[in-house]
């Protein structure tokens, strides 16, 4: 497993995707940076860490299901264009091995976006001189439960993407992720709970109570039994991809 892990890591040190992915999170963080900024120039109440925290687990709903849907197809096209399935089972690694790997590949690339966006609440905060602590539980529920919704999507798209070679087809499921991520606030509860993309604003510690003619936002915990859900999900996918690709003709 851990050689089977460098190796993914190896292969992926010639195409970019470290600069592709700081690329895409510096144009959200850049997006979050200038709509927060208009937010409290607005209403000096806007000036708070829930706003940001809140403002970036909406955002992720757009862009990290894109952002998950690039770097898993990039890790997966490697096997289909070089067509080197063939070769990595001349080796003792097997395809179960192969198959973990670019998960824990795939989740330790969104785990890094992931921290950057902590690092940019923190110095956003600090740079607008909030009133309040660093909330640091917050930031810490904020991190598991994105990384929760993401280890989802990434099981989905893995299995998406090691399935069919063209990989336009996972990319598109990712774009139409990002847009049912987007929207799916606007859904009832109950059916947002089976569209897996909203699980970014699901899963974030702070929500945003929506009144007559104003609004405010509500801290909590992240629900911990929508947080067993999703991981019962991913499990799922997991092992189904994993079952299906390592039974997969090459």
């Amino acid at each position: 497993m851990t050689r089977a892990l460098f190796l993914e890591y190896y292969k992926l040190r010639r195409r970019k995707v470290w600069a592709m992915m700081t690329l895409f999170l510096a144009a959200e963080l850049g997006w979050a940076a200038m709509s927060i900024s208009i937010s409290i120039s607005r209403s000096a109440d806007n000036a708070a860490w829930e706003a940001l925290i809140f403002s970036l687990s909406s955002m992720n709903g757009l862009f990290l299901p894109i952002l998950s849907a690039i770097v898993v197809s990039r890790i997966c096209d490697m096997e289909h264009k070089g067509d080197t399935w063939k070769m990595l089972m001349t080796t003792s690694v097997g395809r179960q091995a192969v198959y973990a790997a670019k998960f824990v590949c795939a989740g330790s690339l969104i785990l890094y976006g992931i921290l950057a966006q902590v690092v940019f609440i923190a110095g956003f905060g600090m740079f607008h001189r909030l009133s309040e602590p660093l909330p640091a539980d917050l930031l810490l529920q904020f991190t598991a439960g994105t990384l929760i919704a993401s280890l989802l999507i990434i099981a989905m798209q893995q299995w998406i993407s090691l399935a069919v070679k063209n990989q336009a087809f996972a990319l598109c499921l990712g774009m139409l992720g990002g847009f049912l991520g987007t929207t799916a606030s606007l859904f009832p509860a109950a059916v947002r709970q089976l569209v897996v993309w909203s699980y970014y604003l699901d899963l974030s510690p702070v929500t945003y109570l929506y009144q007559a003619s104003a609004g405010s936002y509500i801290t909590g915990t992240i629900p911990v039994l929508q947080c067993i859900t999703a991981l019962f999900i991913t499990l799922l996918l997991y092992m189904g991809g994993n079952a299906h690709i390592s039974r997969q003709a090459i």
